[in-house]
Protein backbone atom coordinates (compact mmCIF):
# COMPACT_ATOMS: atom_id res chain seq x y z
CA UNK A 1 0.00 0.00 0.00
CA UNK A 2 3.08 2.16 0.85
CA UNK A 3 4.42 2.07 -3.00
CA UNK A 4 0.64 3.19 -4.33
CA UNK A 5 0.43 6.16 -1.60
CA UNK A 6 3.70 7.04 -3.07
CA UNK A 7 2.60 6.85 -6.44
CA UNK A 8 -0.65 9.02 -5.53
CA UNK A 9 2.18 11.85 -4.11
CA UNK A 10 3.68 11.60 -7.64
CA UNK A 11 0.76 12.24 -9.35
CA UNK A 12 -0.51 15.39 -7.17
CA UNK A 13 3.20 16.89 -7.32
CA UNK A 14 2.81 16.07 -11.32
CA UNK A 15 -0.41 18.06 -11.43
CA UNK A 16 0.76 20.51 -9.17
CA UNK A 17 3.51 21.58 -11.59
CA UNK A 18 1.02 21.98 -14.26
CA UNK A 19 -1.45 23.77 -12.26
CA UNK A 20 1.99 26.02 -11.08
CA UNK A 21 2.95 26.78 -14.96
CA UNK A 22 -0.92 27.57 -15.75
CA UNK A 23 -1.22 30.28 -12.66
CA UNK A 24 2.57 32.00 -13.55
CA UNK A 25 1.93 32.21 -17.17
CA UNK A 26 2.16 35.77 -18.08
CA UNK A 27 1.07 36.42 -14.35
CA UNK A 28 2.87 38.61 -11.99
CA UNK A 29 4.93 36.19 -9.27
CA UNK A 30 4.90 36.96 -6.40
CA UNK A 31 1.02 37.29 -5.08
CA UNK A 32 0.68 34.21 -7.27
CA UNK A 33 3.05 32.42 -4.48
CA UNK A 34 1.43 34.14 -2.18
CA UNK A 35 -1.63 32.60 -2.63
CA UNK A 36 -0.53 29.41 -3.80
CA UNK A 37 1.17 29.30 -0.39
CA UNK A 38 -1.42 30.64 1.50
CA UNK A 39 -4.11 28.03 -0.01
CA UNK A 40 -1.95 25.70 1.85
CA UNK A 41 -1.95 26.94 4.75
CA UNK A 42 -5.57 27.48 5.34
CA UNK A 43 -6.08 23.79 4.16
CA UNK A 44 -3.94 22.89 7.32
CA UNK A 45 -5.82 25.32 9.58
CA UNK A 46 -8.55 23.26 10.80
CA UNK A 47 -6.47 21.03 11.83
CA UNK A 48 -4.10 23.69 14.53
CA UNK A 49 -7.94 24.63 15.17
CA UNK A 50 -8.80 20.98 16.29
CA UNK A 51 -5.65 20.19 17.97
CA UNK A 52 -6.49 23.33 20.30
CA UNK A 53 -9.96 22.44 20.95
CA UNK A 54 -10.39 18.63 20.42
CA UNK A 55 -6.64 17.59 20.57
CA UNK A 56 -7.88 13.47 21.41
CA UNK A 57 -10.22 13.89 18.14
CA UNK A 58 -7.56 15.15 16.07
CA UNK A 59 -4.79 12.61 18.05
CA UNK A 60 -7.22 9.56 16.70
CA UNK A 61 -7.30 11.20 13.34
CA UNK A 62 -3.28 11.63 13.27
CA UNK A 63 -3.65 15.11 11.73
CA UNK A 64 -2.38 16.33 15.75
CA UNK A 65 -0.52 19.53 15.42
CA UNK A 66 1.91 19.51 18.68
CA UNK A 67 2.34 22.96 20.38
CA UNK A 68 6.35 23.58 20.38
CA UNK A 69 8.94 25.60 22.15
CA UNK A 70 10.41 28.83 20.57
CA UNK A 71 13.49 27.73 19.79
CA UNK A 72 12.06 25.02 17.47
CA UNK A 73 9.99 27.94 15.65
CA UNK A 74 13.23 29.32 14.98
CA UNK A 75 14.68 26.11 13.07
CA UNK A 76 11.05 25.94 11.37
CA UNK A 77 11.73 29.82 10.50
CA UNK A 78 14.73 28.89 9.05
CA UNK A 79 13.62 26.09 6.38
CA UNK A 80 10.77 28.82 5.35
CA UNK A 81 13.45 31.64 4.64
CA UNK A 82 15.19 28.63 2.32
CA UNK A 83 11.98 27.71 0.60
CA UNK A 84 10.55 31.04 0.25
CA UNK A 85 13.72 32.31 -1.62
CA UNK A 86 13.76 28.84 -3.33
CA UNK A 87 9.93 29.27 -4.46
CA UNK A 88 10.43 33.23 -5.57
CA UNK A 89 13.49 32.10 -7.65
CA UNK A 90 11.66 28.65 -9.33
CA UNK A 91 8.47 30.81 -10.05
CA UNK A 92 10.10 33.55 -11.80
CA UNK A 93 12.09 30.95 -14.04
CA UNK A 94 8.61 28.83 -14.48
CA UNK A 95 7.52 32.52 -16.07
CA UNK A 96 9.82 32.62 -18.76
CA UNK A 97 10.70 29.16 -19.64
CA UNK A 98 9.54 25.81 -20.46
CA UNK A 99 7.86 23.68 -18.58
CA UNK A 100 10.06 20.78 -20.11
CA UNK A 101 13.18 23.06 -19.25
CA UNK A 102 12.23 23.58 -16.06
CA UNK A 103 10.79 20.77 -14.10
CA UNK A 104 13.79 18.10 -15.64
CA UNK A 105 16.22 20.71 -14.22
CA UNK A 106 14.56 20.30 -10.85
CA UNK A 107 14.17 16.78 -10.85
CA UNK A 108 17.73 17.16 -10.78
CA UNK A 109 17.56 18.25 -7.07
CA UNK A 110 18.87 14.40 -5.62
CA UNK A 111 21.94 15.19 -7.08
CA UNK A 112 22.48 18.40 -5.06
CA UNK A 113 21.40 15.94 -1.83
CA UNK A 114 23.93 13.67 -2.57
CA UNK A 115 26.50 16.08 -2.82
CA UNK A 116 25.36 17.30 0.65
CA UNK A 117 25.05 13.93 1.75
CA UNK A 118 29.10 13.28 1.18
CA UNK A 119 29.91 16.70 2.24
CA UNK A 120 27.79 16.85 5.38
CA UNK A 121 27.05 13.51 6.46
CA UNK A 122 30.08 11.69 5.32
CA UNK A 123 28.75 9.21 2.73
CA UNK A 124 30.83 7.94 0.22
CA UNK A 125 29.29 7.05 -3.13
CA UNK A 126 29.51 4.00 -4.63
CA UNK A 127 30.07 2.89 -8.77
CA UNK A 128 26.46 3.03 -9.59
CA UNK A 129 25.68 6.45 -8.06
CA UNK A 130 28.96 8.40 -9.49
CA UNK A 131 27.43 6.86 -12.78
CA UNK A 132 24.04 8.49 -11.73
CA UNK A 133 25.82 11.25 -11.04
CA UNK A 134 27.57 11.85 -14.31
CA UNK A 135 24.33 10.73 -16.34
CA UNK A 136 22.67 14.01 -14.71
CA UNK A 137 25.08 16.58 -15.60
CA UNK A 138 25.21 14.99 -19.09
CA UNK A 139 21.20 14.87 -19.40
CA UNK A 140 21.48 18.86 -18.42
CA UNK A 141 24.07 19.68 -20.67
CA UNK A 142 22.10 17.66 -23.39
CA UNK A 143 19.21 19.60 -22.41
CA UNK A 144 20.98 23.06 -22.66
CA UNK A 145 21.88 22.26 -26.55
CA UNK A 146 18.04 21.19 -27.14
CA UNK A 147 17.30 24.47 -24.87
CA UNK A 148 19.27 26.60 -27.94
CA UNK A 149 16.88 25.68 -30.42
CA UNK A 150 14.08 27.57 -28.46
CA UNK A 151 16.10 30.53 -28.09
CA UNK A 152 17.55 29.37 -24.50
CA UNK A 153 21.35 29.92 -24.16
CA UNK A 154 22.30 28.40 -20.46
CA UNK A 155 25.32 30.22 -20.04
CA UNK A 156 23.60 33.85 -20.97
CA UNK A 157 20.02 32.96 -19.76
CA UNK A 158 19.53 34.43 -16.20
CA UNK A 159 16.27 32.16 -15.77
CA UNK A 160 18.34 29.07 -15.80
CA UNK A 161 20.77 30.10 -13.31
CA UNK A 162 17.33 30.92 -11.33
CA UNK A 163 16.30 27.46 -11.39
CA UNK A 164 19.50 26.46 -10.90
CA UNK A 165 19.90 27.83 -7.95
CA UNK A 166 16.75 27.11 -6.83
CA UNK A 167 17.01 23.38 -7.15
CA UNK A 168 20.19 23.56 -5.05
CA UNK A 169 17.95 25.42 -2.00
CA UNK A 170 15.41 23.16 -2.13
CA UNK A 171 17.78 20.19 -1.70
CA UNK A 172 19.34 22.19 0.93
CA UNK A 173 16.31 22.21 2.71
CA UNK A 174 15.33 18.67 2.06
CA UNK A 175 19.10 17.87 4.11
CA UNK A 176 18.04 20.52 6.96
CA UNK A 177 14.76 18.43 6.86
CA UNK A 178 16.18 15.51 8.74
CA UNK A 179 17.90 17.43 11.32
CA UNK A 180 13.90 18.97 11.63
CA UNK A 181 12.54 15.48 11.83
CA UNK A 182 15.11 13.21 13.28
CA UNK A 183 16.55 15.42 15.68
CA UNK A 184 14.47 18.04 17.00
CA UNK A 185 11.65 15.33 16.93
CA UNK A 186 8.73 17.25 14.97
CA UNK A 187 6.19 15.46 13.58
CA UNK A 188 5.33 16.23 9.60
CA UNK A 189 1.90 17.89 10.36
CA UNK A 190 3.39 20.34 12.67
CA UNK A 191 6.68 21.01 10.85
CA UNK A 192 3.97 21.22 7.82
CA UNK A 193 2.19 23.54 9.35
CA UNK A 194 4.16 26.05 10.99
CA UNK A 195 6.36 26.27 7.72
CA UNK A 196 3.49 27.65 5.82
CA UNK A 197 2.85 29.98 8.41
CA UNK A 198 6.18 31.41 8.39
CA UNK A 199 6.31 31.48 4.27
CA UNK A 200 3.46 33.15 4.26
CA UNK A 201 4.80 35.98 6.30
CA UNK A 202 8.02 36.35 4.72
CA UNK A 203 6.07 36.21 1.51
CA UNK A 204 3.97 39.36 2.65
CA UNK A 205 7.18 41.20 3.88
CA UNK A 206 8.01 40.72 0.25
CA UNK A 207 5.49 42.25 -1.42
CA UNK A 208 5.05 45.01 1.17
CA UNK A 209 7.95 46.15 -0.72
CA UNK A 210 8.20 44.91 -4.17
CA UNK A 211 3.78 44.73 -5.00
CA UNK A 212 1.43 46.30 -2.48
CA UNK A 213 2.84 50.04 -3.30
CA UNK A 214 2.56 49.89 -6.99
CA UNK A 215 -1.04 50.38 -8.59
CA UNK A 216 0.52 49.01 -12.05
CA UNK A 217 1.78 45.28 -10.63
CA UNK A 218 -1.59 45.54 -8.61
CA UNK A 219 -3.57 45.59 -11.48
CA UNK A 220 -1.42 43.26 -13.63
CA UNK A 221 -2.03 40.18 -11.37
CA UNK A 222 -4.88 37.86 -12.62
CA UNK A 223 -6.33 35.47 -10.48
CA UNK A 224 -7.18 31.91 -12.02
CA UNK A 225 -7.81 28.76 -10.14
CA UNK A 226 -4.81 27.22 -10.40
CA UNK A 227 -3.80 29.68 -7.54
CA UNK A 228 -4.99 27.81 -4.35
CA UNK A 229 -5.24 24.96 -6.31
CA UNK A 230 -1.12 24.88 -6.54
CA UNK A 231 -1.30 25.02 -2.54
CA UNK A 232 -4.32 22.09 -2.12
CA UNK A 233 -1.91 19.94 -4.81
CA UNK A 234 0.93 20.47 -2.64
CA UNK A 235 -0.15 19.57 0.70
CA UNK A 236 -2.22 16.84 -0.46
CA UNK A 237 0.95 15.21 -2.36
CA UNK A 238 2.52 15.82 1.29
CA UNK A 239 -0.11 13.98 3.16
CA UNK A 240 0.14 10.63 1.03
CA UNK A 241 3.82 11.16 1.11
CA UNK A 242 3.74 10.94 5.30
CA UNK A 243 1.45 8.76 5.23
CA UNK A 244 3.18 6.06 2.79
CA UNK A 245 5.80 6.85 5.65
CA UNK A 246 3.88 5.87 8.43
CA UNK A 247 4.44 2.55 7.19
CA UNK A 248 6.87 0.40 8.99
CA UNK A 249 7.74 -1.55 5.69
CA UNK A 250 8.13 1.82 3.02
CA UNK A 251 11.29 2.68 1.86
CA UNK A 252 12.47 5.99 1.88
CA UNK A 253 14.84 5.30 -1.47
CA UNK A 254 12.54 3.70 -3.11
CA UNK A 255 9.39 6.50 -2.22
CA UNK A 256 12.03 9.22 -3.13
CA UNK A 257 12.42 7.22 -6.39
CA UNK A 258 8.98 6.86 -6.96
CA UNK A 259 8.11 10.69 -6.46
CA UNK A 260 10.65 11.80 -9.24
CA UNK A 261 7.96 10.26 -11.82
CA UNK A 262 6.32 13.24 -11.65
CA UNK A 263 8.29 15.01 -14.40
CA UNK A 264 6.88 12.54 -16.95
CA UNK A 265 3.33 14.07 -15.97
CA UNK A 266 5.37 17.81 -16.44
CA UNK A 267 7.51 16.76 -19.88
CA UNK A 268 4.87 15.04 -21.43
CA UNK A 269 1.32 16.48 -20.62
CA UNK A 270 2.33 19.14 -19.65
CA UNK A 271 4.23 19.67 -23.41
CA UNK A 272 1.09 19.15 -24.93
CA UNK A 273 -1.13 21.68 -23.11
CA UNK A 274 1.58 24.59 -22.93
CA UNK A 275 2.39 23.32 -26.87
CA UNK A 276 6.14 23.46 -26.41
CA UNK A 277 9.08 23.03 -28.99
CA UNK A 278 10.85 19.69 -29.27
CA UNK A 279 8.97 17.15 -26.88
CA UNK A 280 10.30 14.34 -28.38
CA UNK A 281 13.88 14.98 -28.33
CA UNK A 282 13.70 16.24 -24.84
CA UNK A 283 12.54 12.54 -23.99
CA UNK A 284 15.58 11.53 -24.05
CA UNK A 285 17.73 13.77 -21.67
CA UNK A 286 14.35 13.05 -19.56
CA UNK A 287 15.29 9.67 -19.88
CA UNK A 288 18.69 10.19 -18.64
CA UNK A 289 17.91 12.09 -15.79
CA UNK A 290 15.40 9.71 -14.55
CA UNK A 291 17.81 6.57 -14.62
CA UNK A 292 20.67 9.04 -12.70
CA UNK A 293 18.05 9.56 -10.27
CA UNK A 294 16.98 5.77 -10.12
CA UNK A 295 20.87 4.87 -9.96
CA UNK A 296 21.55 7.04 -7.06
CA UNK A 297 18.29 6.30 -4.83
CA UNK A 298 18.48 3.07 -5.18
CA UNK A 299 21.92 1.80 -5.02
Amino acid sequence: MWMYLGLLSAVFLGLHNLCKKHAVQGNEVFPVLLGTISSGFLLLLPFYLGSQYNPDYMKSLGFYIESIPLQKHGFIFIKSGIMAASWVLAYQALKHLPITIVTPIRSAGPFFTFIGAIFIYQERPNPYQWIGFFLIIGSVILYSKIGKKEGIVFTRNKWIFAIITATFLGASSGLYDKFLIQTLTLNPQTLQFWFCFYTVAILLVILSINWFPYAEKRLAFKFRWSIPAVGVLLQTADYFYFKALQDPEALIMLLSAIKRSQIIIAVVIGGLIFREQNKRKKLVPLAGILIGVFLILYS
